[in-house]
């Protein structure tokens, strides 16, 4: 188990997320129509707006920093055999925890979903787009045998488009917070130098991730925000 119990402060970050090449992260297909793209592009369901999970930019830092590392787990993920590290040694287990029954440990980092933000450069892009904030992308694959080509057509966020970036890291009391903040700054960089999304070996999913503010709150500091909450609520009572 582990064995940091009392939280220490939480470090807040936030900054934005530039798509360098057209971006895909898949969603879902229910709404497809005929003519449409073969994959689709994750949105948000009441805006329509495109937008990254929190989820997938999480998971592929902790999977170039365990390929970094050479941590990475014999976990069972689908057919194979290369699911996350459950070493409690692992740089990555100690950012991102670990659900493993005789040494759990609680994720150390929050990634929020990043909405799209629209800005003028943005709105211009769109206006040469043929579908809603975003473009397709026709691909061909070449039967090797017969030579035959099978068209197929992706949703992508073109390029320049920027996303919202939140994450939070939660320290603990026996946590060492500069490996924490380093293994985090180090998954950054290995990000930009990957992709994000589908497709990154086709040119997909370059990114450019700029932290705009870092912000520690002590607990301490939540008391005092929490006691000026009371005060201001009495008074407009």
């Amino acid at each position: 188990m582990d064995e940091s119990k009392k939280l220490k402060k939480k470090i807040i970050y936030q900054g934005k997320i530039k798509a360098l090449t057209g971006l895909h992260i898949g969603g879902t297909n229910s709404a497809m129509g005929i003519g449409g793209p073969d994959s689709l592009v994750v949105r948000n369901p009441l805006t329509k707006e495109p937008y990254i999970p929190g989820s997938s930019i999480k998971g592929k830092m902790r999977g170039l920093l365990e390929i970094m590392d050479g941590t990475i787990g014999d976990k069972k993920m689908g057919q194979v055999y290369n699911g996350p590290s459950e070493n409690p040694e692992a740089r990555s287990v100690k950012l991102h925890g670990t659900a493993k029954k005789d040494h759990q440990r609680p994720s150390r980092l929050q990634v929020r979903d990043a909405p799209m933000i629209l800005t003028e450069e943005s709105e211009k892009v769109f206006q040469d787009t043929d579908l809603l904030y975003t473009e397709t992308k026709t691909e061909v694959v070449i039967d090797r045998i017969t030579s035959a080509a099978m068209p197929r057509t992706l949703e992508r966020v073109p390029a320049g488009v920027e996303f919202e970036l939140n994450m939070v890291l939660n320290v603990f009391d026996k946590d060492d917070e500069d490996e924490l903040k380093s293994a985090l700054d180090l998954s950054i960089k290995l990000l930009e130098d990957d992709y994000l999304g589908g497709s990154g070996s086709r040119g997909y999913g370059q990114v450019e991730i700029v932290i705009g503010k870092i912000e520690e709150r002590t607990v301490d500091s939540y008391v005092e925000m929490a006691s000026k909450l009371i005060v201001d609520h009495e008074e407009n009572i």
